[in-house]
């Protein structure tokens, strides 16, 4: 369900340094993992085949890799995985409201991941995960119904940010059924970019703090991992091709119009950025958009566009 990187775990990744030793209270694993489990033993202990709903913050060094906890839970299978060197050997000893530290030593990784690490890891550094389960569930389908259930949550709670901005701002926009919210500044009197026609626009992305992250008419503002032509880009509106509030917004204008789309981070990358991103996770995202043309899509559609 998640990337099978390396990840921590609870706010209490602040009571623990990268100096753990056996000696203060830490286990070791078979694989090499040093690990502590903080439990009062009352909740029941997940079984083999369920999953873990958890919060976690991963750290090295004085960095917070990632964490949960300004956005969503997230979910952890429970399996026998073996001395794999991976926090999953610790799942089938936990319990409901557990929370679990794992030292994970960057030069072992590197020796098991075939020499190599992300640039931001040392050979030297201890990663520092800690969990807190907040959850157990017993099948797929619960997780699913339950991760919904946050989805639609963390949604509602990011419409309700955007709302006050464009008050604050005295932004005049309109909300979709789905939840972008979409300013027309200059109508076009071209054809309208319905759903399944193919569009080109030119756009700037940035973020409700001021951060771009990506344009394609000023290369300044790209990110400088994200270079690219300052050509159109094209799409398919309402189809494939953009992120979900892209797909949706873009439908409010004709050829020729140009305007803002302000989209929750649950219809942009929510938890998710892309690589060299310069936007934090359920960041949400405002774009400034022309449309240039609206046609008809081909009868026969090839692979799909690249998401931007």
């Amino acid at each position: 369900m998640k990337k099978t990187i390396v990840f921590l775990f609870s706010a209490t990744v602040l009571l623990f340094t990268a100096g753990c030793k056996q000696g203060d209270g830490f286990k070791k694993t078979k694989s090499g993992l040093l690990y502590k489990i903080i439990s009062d033993k009352k909740g029941p202990v997940v079984k083999r085949g369920e999953f873990i709903k958890v919060n976690f913050t991963q750290k090295v060094r004085d960095s917070i890799l990632g964490s949960s906890y300004n956005g969503m839970p997230t979910y952890a299978p429970v399996d026998s995985v073996g001395a794999v060197y991976n926090p999953a050997e610790l799942f089938p000893l936990l319990r409901k409201g557990d929370s679990l530290v794992v030292v994970m030593l960057a030069d072992t990784l590197f020796k098991k991941n075939n020499g190599e690490l992300p640039p931001y890891i040392r050979r030297k550094d201890k990663i520092t995960l800690t969990i807190k389960v907040l959850d157990i569930l017993p099948s797929e389908d619960l997780v699913r119904k339950d991760q919904q259930t946050l989805i639609t949550t963390q949604k509602d709670k990011e419409i309700q940010i955007i709302e006050a901005y464009l008050n604050k701002n005295n932004i005049t926009a309109t909300k979709t059924s789905n939840g972008v919210f979409f300013e027309i500044q200059s109508p076009g009197s071209g054809p309208k970019a319905d759903s399944g026609k193919m569009v080109a626009i030119r756009y700037t992305g940035y973020t409700f703090y001021g951060q771009y992250f990506d344009s394609n008419i000023d290369s300044t503002k790209q990110s400088p991992t994200g270079r690219h032509p300052l050509d159109p880009y094209e799409f398919q509106s309402g189809v494939q091709g953009a992120i979900a509030g892209m797909l949706e917004g873009i439908q409010q204008f004709n050829k020729g119009s140009k305007g803002r789309l302000f989209i929750p981070s649950m219809l942009a990358y929510g938890s998710n950025p892309p690589p060299g991103a310069t936007f934090k996770p359920f960041d949400n995202l405002i774009f400034d958009v022309e449309v240039l043309d609206v046609k008809q899509a081909p009868a026969m559609q090839g692979q799909p566009v690249p998401q931007f």
